[in-house]
């Protein structure tokens, strides 16, 4: 345990039976196992179970709207407002239901780059909720805990539940709530520990832009041994984490990112929170060997009679968790900031099969498919799922973005065009026809596809413009059949793939709607094209 100043919790109105600040990672795992709330897998990992909700609850996610926020938030389904009022007595509530308990305290950091880091201070209900934040939030010297003073507050108290939630503005009895005044992030009624996380990414995605002219990030980044940096924006499922861990590459972090003004990217975290559903060391194995003492598991399943985990088995969730120090990651960059980036790959994983494996894209048509965020869900991934479904989530991160997508995607078009930096769309998806008819890209290919963009090798061969999406597919990537680079070619029936084209593309201009009013020209001229002559001309 390190010393710290300031250690008085009732400045907070916190009146506690004890608190453990900054336990080690082993104590706080001996507590969880003591108090029943854990087990120990195998090799040691402690294995905790979130109970009711093991995911995010959007849809009980605030944002206190208040002289700061209320002209600057973009206001509706994604970011709701509450009162100062309710929140308040909120606030006073959690504080009530932890006076008299005992609690765990964790001082740390977000932003590796010294010029932005931020202190944050979080006061948990549960040791293990306090392990996740050691594992996600950067860590400490000693001598930075001894002055160590808070700039945001984090209290988490799953085991409280608002007993009258109407009462208090809010929709049911969990709650997940930022005051950007007050500089708090109050999570309540739920112990999934990723509530926690995406507060304060959800903060510091509108601190960052407007106080420090950075612009944030949902995104992967890694760096190569000549000091270029790569940065990997996707969706669930688009392959984001695999692309990344690159074992000729550094890795800089693998979800939340900042692009400073002195063109250099930081990792917001400390650590890394990988899905595991279906996990095996043969398709990531650098998640697979960081599963280890010191990482924290969340409700996967042992195989029966054993402490060995079933990675397959979705008996709890399919939204199996672990988070662990990034240093349990063999390649990382040391502190994890790097140079400014020379390439950008959007990673979406059409289940239409009807996007490029690979094509380039202008600053306005990067801008556009940055603020799409287009992803598809297919068959088996939810309930009711029959066939592939467009998937859009604005900046690659709408629920976590409390700015309108266009503030983001017009600074992400400026940084292009300041830094010549190239934007490539990667399709993980299919080819040669739809989910069910064509075949899953190849991961040799996509990987031989990034290589050769972030070699160079793609500066000098020849490009053809898509007839409906107008993107830039080139002619010729080494190590890649050629045939598959025009997603036309690979289809049996070209009258049938242009329909489906068309259909995809009617699916984005509908999504884009609610951005119109707030796109520049050049972005709105970035999307597909919808005339018919248009679309016949490029044929």
């Amino acid at each position: 345990m390190v010393t710290t100043k300031n250690k008085d919790l009732k400045q907070y109105g916190l009146d506690v039976k004890k608190a453990h600040w900054n336990l080690d990672p082993e104590l706080l795992q001996q507590r969880t196992i003591e108090m029943g709330m854990g087990t120990e897998t195998a090799n040691g990992t402690l294995n905790i179970g979130t109970g009711k909700f093991t995911g995010r609850s959007p849809k009980d996610r605030f944002l206190v709207k208040d002289d700061y926020t209320k002209d600057k938030v973009w206001w509706g389904r994604t970011n709701k407002p509450i009162s100062s009022e309710n929140f308040n007595k909120l606030y006073d509530e959690v504080v009530s239901y932890l006076s008299g308990k005992e609690v765990y305290v964790r001082d740390a950091a977000v932003c590796a780059d010294p010029k932005y880091r931020m202190n944050v201070r979080t006061v948990t209900e549960y040791p293990w909720s306090n392990f996740f934040i050691k594992n996600m939030f950067l860590r400490l010297t000693k001598e930075e805990l001894a002055d160590f003073e808070e700039e945001w507050l984090v209290l988490c108290a799953p085991g409280y539940e608002a007993p009258n939630p109407e009462a208090f503005g809010i929709r049911q009895g969990n709650f997940s709530i930022l005051d950007f005044t007050r500089k708090v992030a109050l999570v309540g009624g739920s112990a999934y520990t990723g509530e926690m996380k995406k507060g304060i990414f959800s903060a510091l995605n509108l601190i960052l832009p407007v106080e420090k002219n950075v612009l944030p990030m949902h995104c992967s980044a890694n760096v190569g041994e000549d000091g270029e940096t790569a940065i990997f924006f996707g969706l669930s499922g688009t392959g984001k984490t695999t692309l990344s861990a690159d074992p000729n590459r550094k890795l800089i972090g693998d979800d939340e990112h900042g692009w400073t003004p002195e063109n250099t990217i930081f990792n917001f975290e400390g650590g890394c929170y990988a899905k595991v559903i279906d996990l095996s060391e043969e398709k990531e194995p650098e998640i697979y060997r960081a599963i280890k003492r010191g990482a924290l598991l969340e409700n996967v399943v042992y195989r029966e009679g054993t402490k060995e985990i079933d990675f397959e088995n979705s008996t709890i969730t399919q939204n199996t968790r672990v988070s662990y120090p990034i240093e349990h990651i063999e390649k990382i960059q040391v502190p994890s900031y790097a140079g400014n980036p020379k390439n950008i790959f959007f990673l979406t994983c059409d289940a239409f099969g009807v996007l490029p494996p690979i094509s380039k894209l202008t600053p306005g048509q990067a801008a556009y498919h940055f603020i799409s965020g287009y992803t598809a869900k297919v068959a088996g991934t939810e309930a009711g799922i029959t066939e592939p479904v467009p998937s859009f989530s604005a900046c690659f991160g709408e629920p976590f973005m409390p700015l309108h997508p266009t503030v983001y995607a017009e600074m992400l078009s400026t940084k292009m065009k300041e830094t010549g930096v190239n934007v490539w769309l990667i399709n993980t998806g299919w080819s040669g026809g739809p989910y069910g008819v064509g075949s899953r890209i190849k991961l040799k290919y996509t990987r031989a596809m990034i290589s050769a963009a972030m070699q160079g090798a793609l500066e000098h061969v020849e490009f053809q413009e898509h007839p409906i999406f107008g993107l830039h597919m080139p002619k010729y990537v080494p190590n890649v059949p050629t045939e598959m680079l025009d997603p036309m070619n690979t289809w049996l029936q070209k009258g049938v793939y242009i329909s489906k084209a068309i259909q995809l593309a009617h699916s984005f201009h509908i999504n884009f709607d609610k951005f119109v009013n707030q796109a520049n020209d050049e972005i709105l001229h970035g999307g597909p094209l919808i005339d018919a002559h248009q679309i016949l001309d490029h044929i």
